[in-house]
Protein backbone atom coordinates (compact mmCIF):
# COMPACT_ATOMS: atom_id res chain seq x y z
CA UNK A 1 0.00 0.00 0.00
CA UNK A 2 1.74 3.42 -1.32
CA UNK A 3 -0.76 6.54 -0.10
CA UNK A 4 1.95 9.10 -1.57
CA UNK A 5 2.71 12.02 -0.57
CA UNK A 6 0.70 14.32 0.79
CA UNK A 7 0.36 17.69 -1.97
CA UNK A 8 -2.00 20.04 -0.22
CA UNK A 9 -5.27 18.87 -0.26
CA UNK A 10 -7.42 16.02 1.07
CA UNK A 11 -8.63 13.06 -1.24
CA UNK A 12 -12.05 12.42 -0.12
CA UNK A 13 -12.94 9.56 -2.35
CA UNK A 14 -13.52 6.28 -1.28
CA UNK A 15 -11.10 4.23 -3.67
CA UNK A 16 -8.16 6.11 -1.73
CA UNK A 17 -4.89 4.44 -3.20
CA UNK A 18 -6.42 1.97 -5.35
CA UNK A 19 -6.15 3.55 -8.12
CA UNK A 20 -7.48 0.82 -10.23
CA UNK A 21 -10.49 0.79 -8.56
CA UNK A 22 -10.12 4.34 -8.98
CA UNK A 23 -10.18 4.28 -12.86
CA UNK A 24 -13.11 1.80 -12.81
CA UNK A 25 -15.33 4.33 -10.76
CA UNK A 26 -14.58 6.71 -13.67
CA UNK A 27 -15.74 3.93 -16.19
CA UNK A 28 -19.04 2.96 -14.07
CA UNK A 29 -19.90 7.00 -13.51
CA UNK A 30 -19.36 6.85 -18.14
CA UNK A 31 -22.03 3.80 -18.22
CA UNK A 32 -19.12 0.98 -18.26
CA UNK A 33 -18.78 -1.93 -16.36
CA UNK A 34 -15.70 -3.84 -18.08
CA UNK A 35 -13.52 -1.91 -15.65
CA UNK A 36 -15.49 -3.15 -12.30
CA UNK A 37 -15.70 -6.46 -13.54
CA UNK A 38 -12.11 -6.76 -13.73
CA UNK A 39 -11.19 -5.12 -10.57
CA UNK A 40 -14.25 -7.66 -8.48
CA UNK A 41 -12.92 -10.76 -10.53
CA UNK A 42 -9.36 -9.93 -9.61
CA UNK A 43 -10.08 -9.75 -5.80
CA UNK A 44 -11.83 -13.24 -5.73
CA UNK A 45 -9.54 -14.59 -3.15
CA UNK A 46 -8.96 -11.52 -1.14
CA UNK A 47 -12.39 -10.96 0.67
CA UNK A 48 -11.38 -7.57 1.95
CA UNK A 49 -10.34 -6.20 -0.96
CA UNK A 50 -13.44 -7.03 -2.86
CA UNK A 51 -15.88 -5.90 -0.03
CA UNK A 52 -14.06 -2.50 -0.34
CA UNK A 53 -14.47 -2.59 -4.03
CA UNK A 54 -17.58 -3.56 -4.35
CA UNK A 55 -19.11 -1.12 -1.64
CA UNK A 56 -17.31 1.75 -3.80
CA UNK A 57 -18.32 0.42 -7.31
CA UNK A 58 -21.87 0.21 -5.60
CA UNK A 59 -21.96 3.74 -4.07
CA UNK A 60 -20.84 5.38 -8.11
CA UNK A 61 -23.44 2.70 -9.81
CA UNK A 62 -26.47 3.62 -7.08
CA UNK A 63 -27.79 6.24 -9.15
CA UNK A 64 -27.62 4.63 -12.67
CA UNK A 65 -28.99 1.92 -14.22
CA UNK A 66 -25.56 0.13 -14.93
CA UNK A 67 -25.81 -2.54 -12.23
CA UNK A 68 -29.50 -4.15 -13.35
CA UNK A 69 -27.89 -3.64 -17.80
CA UNK A 70 -25.01 -5.45 -17.16
CA UNK A 71 -26.71 -8.58 -15.07
CA UNK A 72 -29.04 -8.65 -17.64
CA UNK A 73 -26.08 -8.25 -20.40
CA UNK A 74 -23.62 -10.39 -18.53
CA UNK A 75 -25.22 -12.08 -15.64
CA UNK A 76 -21.98 -13.87 -13.79
CA UNK A 77 -20.87 -13.62 -10.08
CA UNK A 78 -19.35 -10.13 -10.64
CA UNK A 79 -22.70 -8.74 -11.80
CA UNK A 80 -24.75 -10.32 -9.17
CA UNK A 81 -22.96 -9.01 -6.58
CA UNK A 82 -22.99 -5.16 -7.41
CA UNK A 83 -26.09 -5.50 -8.21
CA UNK A 84 -26.60 -6.75 -4.52
CA UNK A 85 -24.79 -3.84 -2.77
CA UNK A 86 -26.67 -1.72 -5.27
CA UNK A 87 -29.98 -2.76 -4.04
CA UNK A 88 -29.32 -2.87 -0.73
CA UNK A 89 -27.31 0.90 -1.06
CA UNK A 90 -31.38 1.88 -2.44
CA UNK A 91 -33.21 -0.08 0.16
CA UNK A 92 -31.07 2.04 3.13
CA UNK A 93 -31.64 5.61 1.60
CA UNK A 94 -35.16 4.32 1.03
CA UNK A 95 -35.93 3.40 4.99
CA UNK A 96 -34.00 6.49 6.03
CA UNK A 97 -35.91 8.37 3.85
CA UNK A 98 -39.13 6.77 5.12
CA UNK A 99 -39.82 6.61 1.56
CA UNK A 100 -43.32 4.86 0.77
CA UNK A 101 -40.95 2.17 -1.79
CA UNK A 102 -38.62 0.95 0.80
CA UNK A 103 -40.62 -2.44 1.97
CA UNK A 104 -40.30 -3.33 -1.54
CA UNK A 105 -36.40 -2.43 -2.13
CA UNK A 106 -35.63 -4.35 0.79
CA UNK A 107 -37.51 -7.48 -0.47
CA UNK A 108 -35.08 -7.16 -3.71
CA UNK A 109 -31.93 -6.33 -2.31
CA UNK A 110 -32.52 -9.15 0.19
CA UNK A 111 -33.33 -10.99 -2.77
CA UNK A 112 -29.98 -10.12 -5.07
CA UNK A 113 -28.29 -10.89 -1.48
CA UNK A 114 -29.14 -14.25 -1.71
CA UNK A 115 -29.14 -14.46 -5.65
CA UNK A 116 -25.29 -13.18 -5.02
CA UNK A 117 -24.62 -15.55 -2.40
CA UNK A 118 -25.77 -18.56 -4.55
CA UNK A 119 -23.43 -17.86 -7.59
CA UNK A 120 -20.42 -17.41 -5.06
CA UNK A 121 -20.90 -19.94 -2.23
CA UNK A 122 -17.92 -19.45 -1.41
CA UNK A 123 -17.86 -15.47 -0.96
CA UNK A 124 -18.68 -13.99 1.99
CA UNK A 125 -19.68 -10.61 0.28
CA UNK A 126 -23.02 -11.12 -0.40
CA UNK A 127 -23.88 -11.90 2.76
CA UNK A 128 -21.97 -9.19 4.24
CA UNK A 129 -24.11 -6.75 2.05
CA UNK A 130 -27.66 -9.08 3.24
CA UNK A 131 -25.99 -8.04 7.20
CA UNK A 132 -26.19 -4.10 6.40
CA UNK A 133 -29.99 -4.79 6.29
CA UNK A 134 -30.21 -6.03 9.00
CA UNK A 135 -30.73 -3.05 11.90
CA UNK A 136 -34.11 -2.44 9.67
CA UNK A 137 -35.71 -5.97 10.03
CA UNK A 138 -33.89 -6.28 13.68
CA UNK A 139 -33.70 -10.52 14.02
CA UNK A 140 -33.04 -11.34 17.14
CA UNK A 141 -31.17 -14.50 17.52
CA UNK A 142 -29.87 -15.49 20.93
CA UNK A 143 -26.65 -14.02 21.55
CA UNK A 144 -23.64 -17.11 22.59
CA UNK A 145 -22.20 -16.88 26.20
CA UNK A 146 -19.72 -14.52 27.17
CA UNK A 147 -21.52 -11.30 26.51
CA UNK A 148 -22.76 -9.61 29.62
CA UNK A 149 -26.27 -7.85 28.14
CA UNK A 150 -26.30 -11.17 25.91
CA UNK A 151 -28.27 -8.58 22.89
CA UNK A 152 -30.27 -10.86 20.70
CA UNK A 153 -29.55 -9.54 17.19
CA UNK A 154 -28.33 -10.93 13.91
CA UNK A 155 -25.81 -13.96 14.83
CA UNK A 156 -26.74 -16.47 12.56
CA UNK A 157 -25.80 -14.39 9.56
CA UNK A 158 -22.91 -13.63 11.28
CA UNK A 159 -21.64 -16.86 12.48
CA UNK A 160 -22.91 -18.14 8.07
CA UNK A 161 -20.18 -15.23 7.00
CA UNK A 162 -17.46 -15.83 9.85
CA UNK A 163 -17.39 -19.90 8.73
CA UNK A 164 -16.07 -17.95 5.01
CA UNK A 165 -14.06 -15.26 6.76
CA UNK A 166 -13.82 -15.42 10.54
CA UNK A 167 -12.03 -11.89 10.62
CA UNK A 168 -14.07 -10.34 8.30
CA UNK A 169 -13.35 -6.26 8.52
CA UNK A 170 -16.68 -5.22 7.05
CA UNK A 171 -19.04 -7.93 8.60
CA UNK A 172 -18.01 -7.24 11.66
CA UNK A 173 -17.96 -3.23 12.16
CA UNK A 174 -22.04 -3.71 10.06
CA UNK A 175 -22.52 -6.05 12.61
CA UNK A 176 -21.56 -3.57 15.33
CA UNK A 177 -23.35 -1.18 14.04
CA UNK A 178 -26.54 -2.62 14.46
CA UNK A 179 -26.67 -2.25 18.23
CA UNK A 180 -25.64 1.69 17.76
CA UNK A 181 -28.53 3.55 19.59
CA UNK A 182 -28.86 5.54 16.55
CA UNK A 183 -30.00 1.79 14.70
CA UNK A 184 -32.29 0.82 17.69
CA UNK A 185 -29.78 -0.25 19.95
CA UNK A 186 -28.74 0.91 23.00
CA UNK A 187 -25.28 1.81 24.37
CA UNK A 188 -24.85 -0.68 26.74
CA UNK A 189 -25.13 -3.73 24.04
CA UNK A 190 -22.78 -1.65 21.67
CA UNK A 191 -20.05 -1.79 24.18
CA UNK A 192 -20.97 -5.34 25.28
CA UNK A 193 -20.44 -6.39 21.38
CA UNK A 194 -17.64 -4.01 20.34
CA UNK A 195 -15.76 -6.08 23.63
CA UNK A 196 -16.51 -9.28 22.53
CA UNK A 197 -15.53 -8.99 19.27
CA UNK A 198 -12.77 -7.09 19.36
CA UNK A 199 -11.21 -9.27 22.24
CA UNK A 200 -11.60 -12.24 20.15
CA UNK A 201 -9.71 -11.36 17.14
CA UNK A 202 -6.17 -11.28 16.94
CA UNK A 203 -3.69 -8.44 18.14
CA UNK A 204 -2.40 -7.76 14.81
CA UNK A 205 -6.51 -7.23 13.35
CA UNK A 206 -8.08 -4.21 12.50
CA UNK A 207 -10.51 -5.56 14.48
CA UNK A 208 -8.88 -4.23 17.61
CA UNK A 209 -10.57 -1.08 16.56
CA UNK A 210 -14.06 -1.77 17.88
CA UNK A 211 -14.06 -0.46 20.85
CA UNK A 212 -12.58 3.05 19.63
CA UNK A 213 -15.15 3.03 17.13
CA UNK A 214 -18.20 2.36 19.65
CA UNK A 215 -16.38 5.68 21.74
CA UNK A 216 -17.01 7.72 19.09
CA UNK A 217 -20.67 7.04 18.64
CA UNK A 218 -20.89 6.93 22.09
CA UNK A 219 -19.38 10.40 22.34
CA UNK A 220 -21.46 12.88 24.28
CA UNK A 221 -19.58 16.45 23.54
CA UNK A 222 -22.13 18.19 26.42
CA UNK A 223 -20.81 15.89 29.11
CA UNK A 224 -18.30 16.81 31.56
CA UNK A 225 -14.75 16.56 30.21
CA UNK A 226 -15.94 14.66 27.26
CA UNK A 227 -12.90 15.35 25.40
CA UNK A 228 -10.71 13.63 28.12
CA UNK A 229 -12.19 10.04 27.44
CA UNK A 230 -9.44 8.99 25.70
CA UNK A 231 -6.45 9.91 27.98
CA UNK A 232 -8.16 7.17 30.33
CA UNK A 233 -5.57 4.01 30.70
CA UNK A 234 -7.91 1.43 29.38
CA UNK A 235 -8.15 3.68 25.61
CA UNK A 236 -4.84 4.94 26.08
CA UNK A 237 -3.94 1.19 25.54
CA UNK A 238 -6.13 0.13 23.61
CA UNK A 239 -5.07 2.66 21.03
CA UNK A 240 -1.34 2.11 21.74
CA UNK A 241 -2.10 -1.87 20.78
CA UNK A 242 -3.11 -1.15 17.83
CA UNK A 243 -0.73 1.19 16.86
CA UNK A 244 1.91 -1.75 18.11
CA UNK A 245 0.38 -4.73 16.33
CA UNK A 246 -1.77 -3.46 13.18
CA UNK A 247 -0.30 -0.92 12.44
CA UNK A 248 3.05 -1.69 11.03
CA UNK A 249 1.47 -4.65 8.56
CA UNK A 250 -0.16 -1.27 6.76
CA UNK A 251 2.21 -1.29 4.33
CA UNK A 252 1.42 -4.90 2.96
CA UNK A 253 -2.21 -3.57 2.51
CA UNK A 254 -3.64 -3.63 -1.52
CA UNK A 255 -5.65 -0.28 -0.36
CA UNK A 256 -5.50 2.53 1.61
CA UNK A 257 -7.71 1.57 4.99
CA UNK A 258 -8.68 5.48 5.37
CA UNK A 259 -10.84 4.21 8.01
CA UNK A 260 -9.40 2.23 10.21
CA UNK A 261 -6.28 4.73 9.64
CA UNK A 262 -8.39 7.40 10.50
CA UNK A 263 -9.63 6.46 14.31
CA UNK A 264 -6.25 5.28 15.18
CA UNK A 265 -4.81 8.67 14.82
CA UNK A 266 -7.74 10.46 16.17
CA UNK A 267 -7.62 7.77 19.08
CA UNK A 268 -3.97 8.30 19.56
CA UNK A 269 -4.51 11.91 19.09
CA UNK A 270 -6.74 12.50 21.75
CA UNK A 271 -4.77 9.92 24.46
CA UNK A 272 -1.87 12.41 23.62
CA UNK A 273 0.46 9.88 21.70
CA UNK A 274 1.33 13.22 18.78
CA UNK A 275 4.18 11.42 17.71
CA UNK A 276 2.34 8.02 16.83
CA UNK A 277 -0.46 9.93 15.37
CA UNK A 278 1.75 11.90 13.16
CA UNK A 279 2.69 8.25 12.18
CA UNK A 280 -0.38 7.06 11.27
CA UNK A 281 -1.36 10.30 9.76
CA UNK A 282 1.48 10.46 7.15
CA UNK A 283 0.77 6.70 6.49
CA UNK A 284 -2.73 7.88 5.20
CA UNK A 285 -0.82 10.18 2.63
CA UNK A 286 -3.47 12.79 1.39
CA UNK A 287 -6.06 10.58 1.53
CA UNK A 288 -9.37 11.26 3.93
CA UNK A 289 -12.65 9.72 5.30
CA UNK A 290 -15.70 11.89 7.18
CA UNK A 291 -15.32 9.67 10.46
CA UNK A 292 -14.53 9.97 12.98
CA UNK A 293 -14.26 13.46 12.48
CA UNK A 294 -17.49 14.51 11.77
CA UNK A 295 -18.14 13.52 15.29
CA UNK A 296 -16.47 16.21 16.23
CA UNK A 297 -17.53 19.31 13.87
CA UNK A 298 -16.56 20.25 10.12
CA UNK A 299 -14.44 17.11 9.25
CA UNK A 300 -11.99 18.73 7.44
CA UNK A 301 -11.74 21.31 10.02
CA UNK A 302 -11.18 18.85 12.09
CA UNK A 303 -8.77 16.99 10.18
CA UNK A 304 -6.92 20.01 9.46
CA UNK A 305 -6.48 20.92 13.81
CA UNK A 306 -5.14 17.42 14.15
CA UNK A 307 -2.76 17.54 11.58
CA UNK A 308 -1.53 20.92 12.36
CA UNK A 309 -0.80 19.63 15.76
CA UNK A 310 1.07 17.14 15.00
CA UNK A 311 3.35 19.42 13.16
CA UNK A 312 2.20 18.09 9.15
CA UNK A 313 1.20 20.01 6.38
CA UNK A 314 -2.79 21.50 6.12
CA UNK A 315 -4.28 22.38 2.80
CA UNK A 316 -4.18 25.86 1.89
CA UNK A 317 -6.64 28.79 3.52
Amino acid sequence: MTAGLFEGQYVWHPAAGDHRLARACVDVQAGRYLSAHDVLEEAREDFGLRAHRSSVLASEAADSDLAERWLAEEPGAEAALLWARVAVLRALRAADERDRRAVALGRIALAACERAAEMSPADPTPLVAKLTLARYHRPRDPAPRGLLTAPPGPWSLLARILRLDPWHREAHHRFLAFFFSRHGGSANAAWDVAAFLGQRAPASSPLRLLPLVTLVQDHDPAAPLAHRTWEQHQWRTTAMGVYENWFPHVAGYRFTPVLDLAYLAHALFMSHRENEARAVLTAMGPYASRMPWSAFGDPEEQLTRVRRLCGLPVPAA
